[in-house]
Parts: C-alpha cells; sequence; structure tokens
C-alpha cells in the first residue's frame, strides 16, 4: 500500500471545525472506507444539512451515513453524475462546495490543502469505486486508552481510534472519527482526539463515533485519597455485596460517603418505598424505642408482607404498560390493571411476568396483558416499547435511521419487529375517543417485516442476539424471544430490571435514565450493575428479594445530609437523593395525616390513590404532582421534579383545607381530646416527619397555640398546614 504524506494545516470557523489534519492518504481509496467518513466527519450527513428528510438544494444523503449505498448513488449518479468530474477531480462539484470555491450554503467544510481534499480528490481520480474486492465490513471500533486515571488535572491525553474489520484487519482512524465528552468541564476533546484534563475532581466519558460504530473511555480525576478515607472505608459495615463495590468506587474516587441515616428517616423512607405510606405515630414510637440489633430487617420483612405492597409496585409497571383508554377501551385497560395487581400480590418472578406480557394471546376483556397489543397494533410500536421496557434500550431511534449515539442500524430495529409479524387479531378495532370492544389476539403462521430501504424480508433476530432459528415448526415466534430474553445470562433483561428497581429506592438509575443503556451512556458503577444482575438471575428473578437486598445495604441507609467531599457527587450514591414524593403518594399522605379518605370517581369510598387505574379519574392533586397522561405514548416515566404548581397547590388547595378543617378528621380528634399542646405538636411531627420534633421546633409550635386569637383547632390546623407544605414532607430523604 502506497501512501503521500499531506501538511499540517490549522483552520478556525464560527461553524463546525473545519476537516484539516496531517498524516498519510492511503492508495487505493474506497467511498465506503475513506470518502464516507470524511463527509460524516465534515457534517456533510449531519440531520441539519444534506440529511433533512428533503435533502438540501436537491442534494440528500441518510442520517449518519446509514445508508452508504444510497449516499454513494446520490454523489455519483443523481443528476447525470454532475457532482463528480472524474477527468478533472478538483473541477468536481463536490470538492468545490466543500471548500466553497463556488457558493454553498454550508460554509467550508474543509480546506483545498486538507487531507479531507486529498482524500475526496484522489477518490475521484482513481474512478471513484464505491468498495474494493479485498475490503471487508466494518465490525467494531476501540478507543485507546479506555481508561485514564490522573491525581492531578491540567494534563493531555491523546485518544486513539482503531477500527476493526471481518477480515482481521485493523487501522486508524484516529483522523476520521468525531469526539465528543459528556462533561466538558473535567474533560475538552478536539476533533483530533486530544483531550485536555480538567484540575476539577470527578469522571467524564469521551466517546468516539466512526461509521455508526462507538466506543468510550473512562476518564477519572480523583480528589486525593488519604489514608484517613481508606481507614474510614474499611471499617464502615458491609451489609451485603453492594457495599463493598460501593466503597471502592468511592475510593477510587476519593469520595467520603455519608454516614447512616438515623431510625426515623429510615423507618420513614423505606415504609414510602416499599409500600408507598407514611408510618402512624404508633409505628414510630414502637420503632424508635425498639433496641433490637435486627429491628430494620425485621420491618423489612413485614412491608414486603403488606397488603399495600402490591398496588403501590403495580402503579409503577403500570405507567410503562397501561395504554389510552380512548384508544384500547375503558373496560380493557381495567383488565390490564387488575391483572398488574395481581402479579406483584402473588410476587411473580420478573421473568414470569415478562413472559406473559410478550407471550400474550386471548380477549382484551378476559387476559389482562393483550391489551398491550390493543394499543401498541404494529410490530414496529411494539418493538418500540418493549425494547424501552424490558431490554433498557431506546431503540425507537432506529426505527428511521442509524441511531445516532449506538450501534443500533434500521436493520437491528426490524429484525426485532419480526418477532411479532405473526400476531393476528380478531374482534373489534379501535376507534378512539370512544373504544368499546374487544378483541382476541392469536398466533397464525404468515407474516413478515421488511426492511423500509431494501423492502427486504427481515428474518427476526434478538438484538445482539442470534437468528431464531427457521425450524420451528410453526411455533410462536414471540415464545422463542421471550426464552431468550429471560434466560439467566441475557444481556438485557436482569441488568434492565434491577436497574430500574435501583433507580426507584435510589433516585436515579447506575444507568440514568434507567431505560437508556448505550455505549454512550455507560453505567456509573457497572462492576456494581454486574453483580446487581447475577445475583438477581439466580433469585430466580424475585422482586421482593431484590428490593430486601437494596434496602438492607448500607448504601440505601446513609443520611441524606453530604459530607464536605460528596456534595457534588449526583450518580455514585456516595449520600441517600432526596426524591418528591409521587403522586398517589403523596395523596395518600395528606388523607392518612387528616383521616379523610380521598374520593374518586368510580372507585368505592375510602379507596387510595394508589388504586387508581386510569389517568381519566378525576383529581387535581394527582395532575399536579405529576402523574403521567397515558394517552401520550408509553413507557411514562414518571416527572418527579418540583414546580411552583404543587407549591400553589399545597397551600391554596381547597380539598386539603377541607380535609384540615373537617369535623370527622383527624385535627378535630386531637383538638377535642384530652392531650396538651405539647402532646399535639408531637403528634403532628410524628405523622408527617416520622420524627419527634426539636426543642426549637416545639418552642415555635407552642407559640402559635399561644398567640392572641388563636384555639386549639386553629393552632393544630395552621401548624399541620405548615408541616405539610415543607420539603421535609413533600421529599422522601
Amino acid at each position: 500500500m502506497r501512501y503521500r504524506l499531506v501538511p499540517i494545516l490549522v483552520f478556525l470557523v464560527c461553524r463546525l471545525p473545519l476537516v484539516a489534519w496531517a498524516g498519510e492518504v492511503p492508495e487505493p481509496i474506497s467511498f465506503v472506507d475513506d470518502v464516507l467518513p470524511v463527509l460524516s466527519k465534515a457534517g456533510c450527513s449531519g440531520s441539519a444539512c444534506h440529511s433533512k428528510p428533503a435533502g438540501q438544494n436537491g442534494f440528500k444523503l441518510s442520517v449518519f451515513a446509514y445508508d452508504p449505498e444510497a449516499d454513494y448513488a446520490s454523489i455519483v449518479h443523481d443528476r447525470q453524475g454532475r457532482r463528480l468530474s472524474l477527468n478533472a477531480p478538483e473541477q468536481s462539484l463536490l470538492l468545490l462546495k466543500a471548500t466553497q470555491a463556488v457558493p454553498h450554503e454550508g460554509a467550508q467544510r474543509f480546506p483545498v490543502d486538507s487531507k479531507a481534499y486529498a482524500i475526496v480528490r484522489q477518490w475521484i481520480a482513481e474512478g471513484a469505486v464505491y468498495a474494493h474486492p479485498d475490503d471487508a465490513p466494518l465490525e467494531s471500533i476501540s478507543l485507546s486508552p479506555d481508561k485514564v486515571t490522573f491525581t492531578n488535572g491540567d494534563a493531555e491525553v491523546a485518544f486513539e481510534v482503531i477500527a476493526h474489520y471481518a477480515n482481521g484487519r485493523t487501522r486508524t482512524v484516529t483522523q476520521l472519527a468525531s469526539f465528543e465528552t459528556n462533561k466538558e468541564a473535567i474533560v475538552e476533546i478536539g476533533s483530533d482526539g486530544l483531550a485536555r484534563l480538567s484540575d476539577h475532581p470527578g469522571e467524564a466519558i469521551v466517546v468516539a463515533q466512526f461509521l455508526g460504530e462507538v466506543a468510550t473511555a473512562r476518564v477519572m480525576i480523583p480528589r486525593s485519597t488519604s489514608n484517613h478515607l481508606k481507614t474510614q472505608l474499611a471499617s464502615k459495615p458491609r451489609a451485603n455485596f453492594i457495599d463493598t463495590l460501593a466503597y471502592q468506587r468511592f475510593e477510587e474516587l476519593g469520595i467520603e460517603p455519608s454516614p447512616r441515616c438515623s431510625d426515623s428517616t429510615f423507618l420513614r423512607r423505606v415504609s414510602l418505598d416499599l409500600i408507598g405510606r407514611l408510618p402512624e405515630p404508633e409505628e414510630v414510637r414502637a420503632f424508635l424505642q425498639d433496641h433490637a440489633p435486627d429491628k430494620r430487617a425485621t420491618l423489612v420483612d413485614r412491608l414486603l408482607e403488606s397488603p399495600l405492597y402490591a398496588d403501590h409496585w403495580a402503579v409503577k409497571w403500570a405507567d410503562l404498560l397501561r395504554p389510552n383508554p380512548d384508544r384500547a377501551g375503558v373496560k380493557s385497560v381495567y383488565v390490564l390493571d387488575q391483572w398488574l395487581r395481581k402479579v406483584f400480590r402473588e410476587n411473580w418472578p420478573m421473568d414470569r411476568f415478562a413472559r406473559e406480557v410478550l407471550t400474550a394471546q386471548g380477549s382484551t376483556h378476559r387476559h389482562g396483558p393483550t391489551v398491550v397489543y390493543r394499543d401498541r397494533r404494529t410490530p414496529e410500536d411494539l418493538t418500540s416499547m418493549i425494547s424501552q421496557v424490558f431490554l433498557g434500550v431506546r431503540l425507537e431511534c432506529a426505527r428511521c435511521h442509524h441511531h445516532p449515539n449506538e450501534k443500533w442500524s434500521q436493520e437491528d430495529y426490524y429484525q426485532m419487529a419480526g418477532f411479532f409479524a405473526q400476531l393476528k387479531r380478531k374482534g373489534k378495532g379501535v376507534s378512539p375517543p370512544i373504544s368499546g370492544g374487544w378483541e382476541v389476539f392469536y398466533h397464525a403462521p404468515g407474516g413478515t417485516v421488511k426492511h423500509p430501504v431494501t423492502n427486504v424480508a427481515l428474518p427476526p433476530k434478538a438484538p445482539d442476539g442470534p437468528l431464531m432459528p427457521a425450524d420451528l415448526n410453526g411455533a410462536d415466534p414471540r415464545a422463542w424471544f421471550a426464552k431468550w430474553l429471560t434466560e439467566p445470562h441475557n444481556p438485557f433483561f436482569a441488568k434492565a430490571i434491577v436497574n430500574r428497581v435501583w433507580g426507584e429506592l435510589m433516585g436515579r438509575g447506575i444507568v440514568h435514565p434507567v431505560d437508556d443503556f448505550r455505549e454512550t451512556n455507560p453505567p456509573s458503577n457497572p462492576e456494581l450493575l454486574d453483580a446487581l444482575a447475577e445475583h438477581f438471575a439466580a433469585l430466580s428473578f424475585d422482586h421482593k428479594k431484590l428490593l430486601r437486598l437494596v434496602v438492607m445495604s448500607e448504601l440505601y441507609q446513609q443520611d441524606s445530609l453530604p459530607t464536605a467531599s460528596n456534595r457534588g457527587d449526583l450518580e455514585n450514591f456516595s449520600r441517600s437523593y432526596r426524591r418528591r414524593l409521587p403522586a398517589e403518594v403523596l395523596a395518600d399522605a395528606l388523607a392518612d395525616i387528616t383521616q379523610i379518605p380521598n374520593t374518586f370517581e368510580g372507585l368505592a369510598e375510602g379507596s387510595r390513590a394508589t388504586q387508581v387505574w386510569n389517568f381519566k379519574i378525576a383529581s387535581d392533586t394527582l395532575d399536579a404532582f405529576g402523574r403521567p397522561d397515558s394517552s401520550s405514548d408509553c413507557p411514562c416515566e414518571r416527572n418527579l421534579s418540583t414546580s411552583v404548581v404543587q407549591a400553589l397547590h399545597l397551600m391554596n388547595a381547597e380539598s386539603l383545607q377541607a380535609k384540615l378543617s373537617a369535623s370527622a378528621g383527624r385535627v378535630a380528634a386531637l383538638t377535642e381530646s384530652s392531650r396538651t399542646p405539647e402532646a399535639i405538636i408531637e403528634e403532628l411531627y410524628l405523622l408527617a416527619y416520622s420524627r419527634y420534633p426539636s426543642p426549637a421546633e416545639r418552642a415555635l409550635a407552642l407559640a402559635e397555640f399561644q398567640r392572641e386569637g388563636s384555639d386549639r383547632q386553629t393552632a393544630t390546623e395552621d401548624i399541620l398546614w405548615a408541616l405539610l407544605n415543607s420539603a421535609e414532607f413533600v421529599f422522601n430523604h
């Protein structure tokens, strides 16, 4: 192979950086191996340029170069080949536009003296070859070094990207790759792969992309790890492997974790997390007076057997599976909801739960999981939802083009869709806004999914997995997919479930968002995620046992108050992250504290908010605090952010004031009792915060009872109103 040297030139532009670098130009040159990467890095195939749906000024390229054959045809053959001049390469419109020798709305993409120009010009001169006979498909890329740790910042690291081909060939493609980082405050990386590290402690991910393949490297700048921290971590108690792997991470990063939380904090936190209910004052007093060393474990076991457990966790999965009642029908949605509650009431293993959804057959008025198929009516719609819920992967981006930040292609997407191509239905279809009928779903042979570009029928294939065997004797492809997915060593399922549960209990996932697993969004603690998934599979996917494992870890039991070194840690779980209460949990807490139940249309008197099964059942409180609207495309992740609407609702809602002043409510019972003001104040704090008031809080509340014009009723109402409008009440900490 012959090479030519090209001089170093550096150009600065106000838009995308010009492609200009030093190095050797390989010969011979092919479109796929050499020219396509140049055009991609120059931004020509970006969604804001020639990859718009209609192209740009008659010239269209595929998004992120996912369809090289179409791109080649567009450049070489489209418009009678006007974009290339094989006899005079430098006069080719492709080069004249890119160098802005002729007017180009996209500005100059690379200069005449650049290696990019040399590659494209040489390619044209050699006859604009698409690929050479000995070319092999690109299989992967690697980034070197893949892990960098610097005790001092202000250093530079030169990353190198290596392309690996199917025939065993490798080559350095650093100058053709694109780079980005998820934390520019820690790492700044140039288009040439040269990274400059800051002096800010933390961890960042460097991402390299080349022709749709992605590689990542971790860059860590730890705080100085003192002997004191090592000694502290070595002496901290460890309930299980979660703590061991977390402490290893803290030592790597030089982070001092927060101490263990108080008994009252743990009681409130774990009660809200496991059953969605605040403990009653009698429970708080008993727990705080209990000196048994295993009282936290005993509490957890009791909570997991509570009848409230099933409703609380069914709501979380209903967010992901519950369809739009306008499309699926009210009765169908109710049937699905009741089935979900049965799953958690009976503690089905999560692999069984997934298989029931994936292989559902029967009537939507009798068998809950079939309702999922009533709302998602095409193999493509099912692929988007199921990949996100059960694989933790957002394949939706690959529906129209190659995933911009991952390896997933359109072929991957439509091959997974092939598992649902033989699903048949009979009965009444959907007819929004009122779909009152039912459908029966069943499997029958016949049905394929075609690639939208090539129109070729694709055999079903699991993402990053095997092709479905062709000799299944007419069996339902969904059953094969479900078996593959729920195998103990499947690379997706166990990790997706444990990460989702971890996010519910810890405030964020080890991979976050919890359903966005990809190379460019790596886990904050990969060893911990792997260990959790392996252990979950060993537990036969038992949901309650997984919950118990996590909440009994010392990591879960940390205080939410930060230490000096973990104040800025938002992803390594060195302290408990405070979380706003979900809408249903908050609504039930208000009802429990005031002893005035919520009223929901169509539900029995005294029903809890966690039993509401349709977002159309009116509730200002649930709406204000972010219950998902299932008329949008689910899976619906909860929005647990705070808002002015929420604050105004708690301060001004007539329904809350009615609960506080009700003659049959808790406030009236307290004021009419023989309790002293001090005892009433203590009761209110135990109700709202699961703790006793401090001396300062007690004195401030007593002053309200002694205020001129105040009486026991108004003082009790005002104190409780103030407690309910505090962050300590609204957040789980």
